[in-house]
């Protein structure tokens, strides 16, 4: 299917009206709608958060003389519009109503997704409804886009579990902390910062009781405005998380163990964290059934923030989607420790490959995407 260039232009903006939904829509995906009529824009709107309209309701209640969607559906101030949707409108009841009702009623002419839902209770049905009702539907336009967008909500709705993504923060000769365990601070202050970015896009943040014990560290977006925090996750098998520990402070916490001890486990809830006992056949934290159990609370996205062990594990039991990795332009030689604890190899052969999609460069450090090939 070929699209314009006006076509394209339109899209765009409508993935940037998403884009301000990126911390805040959790378990929802981040949606951008604009509505144009005879080449111009006469609304706009996004998903800002689950159980506020969806983007095209508030696209369509934005439109001039509107006031509000209801009223505009049933005024039809949308005819002969066409919407460009970043994401394929629902077609079912949630805590909304649904989008594909929303704009056939508006009297839109055409609609233009991105992509479709990958959302079971969606699913091609809201185009097929669109066009039913003898609306014009294109789908594709700016897909991978738009897919990137919503990588964690994809992951959660095809594999019932989120997208992890893998933060390290290293040496140029590849060291996270030396042999003591001191890391603070290895990157400088704009990494630091743009790590809190990814933290404030992210629905939970990850990482081990090795790190708990080590750093103290909160966990908390504090760089970055955000109306939401993540929801701070540690593996702890025996639950030898210390009561003082930062990460506990304000709640919002959940501990991830392989047994329980009921007056460990007491004392840890009275400090507001919620304890899962989910052992594997070695006595450990079963990581991959961690992220399934995230991914059925709607935990879309997951940056795990670790130390060498429970990285090295996390990329063995294979839960990493992606690497984040901020590398500082300093030497730290071979007595630190490592990125991650993998088993030594003999043959070249058993190298894990990455396909490296993105390099900048952050303040004085170097930002690596990477993701398994």
């Amino acid at each position: 299917m070929s699209f314009s260039a006006a076509d394209h232009g339109f899209m765009a903006r409508a993935l940037q009206l998403a884009q301000r939904g990126l911390y805040s829509t959790t378990p929802n995906p981040r949606v951008g709608c604009i509505m144009v009529r005879d080449g111009n824009v006469i609304g706009e709107g996004w998903h800002e958060k689950a159980g506020l309209p969806h983007a095209e309701a508030a696209a369509i209640a934005a439109i001039v003389g509107a006031g509000d969607s209801a009223r505009s559906a049933r005024d039809g101030v949308a005819r002969g519009a066409t919407a460009y949707v970043t994401l394929e409108p629902c077609s079912h009841f949630g805590r909304t109503p649904p989008c594909a009702d929303a704009l056939i009623a508006a009297g839109v002419a055409r609609v233009v997704v991105a992509m479709q839902d990958p959302n079971p209770l969606v699913a091609g049905q809201g185009l097929a409804k669109l066009a039913a009702a003898g609306v014009d539907v294109a789908s594709g336009l700016l897909a991978s886009e738009a897919h990137e967008l919503n990588i964690g909500f994809v992951s959660r709705m095809t594999r019932g579990r989120p997208w992890l993504r893998l933060k390290v923060a290293a040496s140029l000769d590849g060291k996270t902390a030396l042999n003591n365990g001191v890391s603070q601070w290895i990157t400088g202050p704009a990494a630091r910062r743009d790590a809190h970015a990814w933290r404030a896009r992210s629905c939970a943040v990850l990482t081990g009781i090795g790190t708990v014990k080590d750093d103290n560290p909160r966990l908390t977006v504090r760089e970055v405005p955000t109306t939401r925090q993540p929801l701070r996750v540690v593996i702890d098998s025996r639950l030898e998380t210390p009561l003082d520990a930062a990460v506990l402070d304000g709640g919002n916490a959940l501990i991830a163990a392989a047994q329980d001890n009921p007056v460990r486990s007491a004392a840890l809830k009275a400090r507001g964290a919620e304890i899962v006992i989910l052992p594997n056949s070695q006595g450990k934290v079963d990581l991959a059934g961690l992220l399934q159990e995230l991914g059925r609370r709607g935990i879309n996205e997951v940056l795990a923030e670790a130390g060498t062990r429970l990285n090295g594990s996390l990329l063995r039991e294979g839960c990493v989607d992606e690497l984040l990795i901020y590398q500082a332009p300093i030497l730290i030689g071979d007595a630190a420790r490592g990125m991650f604890g993998l088993a030594e190899l003999t043959d070249l052969a058993g190298v894990r490959r990455l396909n490296i999609i993105e390099r900048r460069v952050v303040g004085a450090d170097l930002r690596i995407r990477a993701r398994l090939a």
